[in-house]
């Protein structure tokens, strides 16, 4: 009887799959989907447990009460949404185990180590989280160092969730050179350590742990851009008016970082895969791919224009409003080389001008960056402008999609490959039922 209600779920399973798969773009559509959904809350989630006990601390030191405000939120805001986050992401795993048996089991058990490691950080990270924010009445008033010793535990656990995940990403990316193939079975510990510690490892670590210190900081600052119109009291006016301040320093701040970062990840994947024909790196270059990278320029190139056009509207804060000229003068030699470097005349009058190009576009914002800071010490908040508002509230949709658009121009770099340079670990050739077991 077992085996008849078995067999019936089976081929129940397969018509779902074979009816429903081919109407929404099928398995890889499906399996990727759920797993940008859960990348959004989690990257916000790592952000955010980065950020907040450093805030709280800044705050401590400094006596400044909206410091700890914010904290205390973003700590809500992680606690309110993990399980959301969490269900996509198993929902993920059960789309892998299903729709890629034979790729999920050689990595799961070439990794197992890691993944241990991986869970056992989420778990102590989880832990963190939890008794940071229930216990933040009594703590951060009767035992504060002792608090803000549980939000670090929360923020150095789930960065090393993140590192260890980012191994395991990369490696498929690169397909680790000169790490041994992966297969069935539980791979030696100095195998495993070769194949995270591959040549894209380092730099993608810098990037995503900036990039989620960046753009979930564009988010806050939307979000607060967007909670000063519903807020009542002057006292809640300027708690939102500053945070959104908050929020576009750090954005700003650590999207300077990413050009030079993203170069150099470029530039490790080259080297990774030799930047041939059919490399991952000509896929993104030159390739079917290679749309996402121009797509994901032009959207840094924006989020940069947006980003110093907030901080010369922002600067009107400054009673003098002496910094808006200098940043009036930044952001239009930002705005002006960015804009040259995604065009078609990038490559004029040479090659490397795109290169030069982006370089000035950074180096103008940083100048804007450093003007808007040493203006910040002066600013009186409360009062924002519309247009200030707008522009910030724009920057976080914008940041949002740039970072997920990352992730999938990643992930389209080493198709067909699921790992890549392994024809065993492919993306299945047909539409499932007939693509399982890739």
């Amino acid at each position: 009887m077992g085996e008849v209600i078995l067999s019936g779920l089976h081929l129940l399973a397969q018509i779902e799959v074979a009816e429903n798969f081919d109407r929404v773009g099928g398995a890889r559509f499906i399996t990727g989907g759920s797993m940008l959904i859960h990348m959004f809350f989690a990257e916000i989630f790592v952000g955010f447990a980065l950020a907040a006990p450093v805030l709280q601390a800044w705050g401590a030191r400094t006596g400044s009460p909206r410091m700890d405000r914010l904290a205390h939120s973003m700590a809500r805001f992680n606690v309110l949404t993990f399980s959301t986050g969490a269900t996509f992401a198993v929902l993920f795993v059960v789309l892998l185990v299903g729709l890629y048996p034979p790729v999920t089991t050689s990595l799961f058990t070439h990794f197992f180590v890691f993944i241990a490691l991986a869970m056992l950080s989420m778990g102590l990270a989880l832990w963190g989280m939890y008794s940071y924010y229930y216990k933040w009445d009594r703590y951060s008033v009767l035992n504060k160092k002792r608090h803000i010793a549980l939000g670090f535990t929360m923020g150095l656990f789930i960065w090393v969730w993140m590192v260890i995940m980012t191994g395991i990403d990369t490696f498929m990316t690169t397909g680790g050179p000169g790490a041994p193939a992966i297969g069935q079975n539980v791979a030696s510990f100095g195998a495993a350590v070769q194949g995270i510690f591959n040549p894209m490892f380092t730099e993608m670590v810098l990037h995503r742990t900036f990039a989620n210190l960046s753009w979930p900081a564009f988010a806050l600052a939307g979000w607060a851009s967007f909670m000063y119109i519903r807020a009542k009291t002057t006292e809640d006016k300027a708690f939102y008016d500053w945070t959104s301040s908050v929020g576009l320093t750090w954005g700003v701040g650590f999207l300077l970082l990413q050009p030079i970062v993203g170069f150099a990840m470029m530039y490790s994947l080259k080297s990774a895969t030799e930047g041939g024909p059919g490399s991952g790196y000509e896929r993104l270059t030159s390739g079917a791919s290679s749309n996402l990278l121009v797509m994901n320029l032009i959207f840094v190139v924006v989020l940069f224009v947006l980003g110093n056009l907030a901080m010369y509207f922002g600067a009107e804060r400054n009673p003098n409003r002496s910094d808006r000229v200098p940043i009036r003068f930044f952001a239009l030699l930002a705005a002006v080389t960015g804009l040259y470097a995604v065009s078609p005349l990038a490559d004029f009058p040479f090659l490397y001008m795109r290169y030069i190009m982006m370089l000035v576009m950074v180096l103008a914002t940083l100048a804007a960056f450093v003007t808007y800071l040493r203006g910040r010490l002066r600013f009186r908040y409360g009062s924002p402008g519309g247009n200030y508002r707008i522009i910030l509230m724009a920057a976080g949709v914008l940041a949002a999609v740039l970072a997920l658009n990352m992730g999938l121009m990643k992930s389209n770099s080493r198709v067909p490959f699921t790992v890549y340079n392994e024809p065993g670990y492919t993306v299945e050739p047909s539409q499932p039922p007939t693509g399982f077991g890739q």
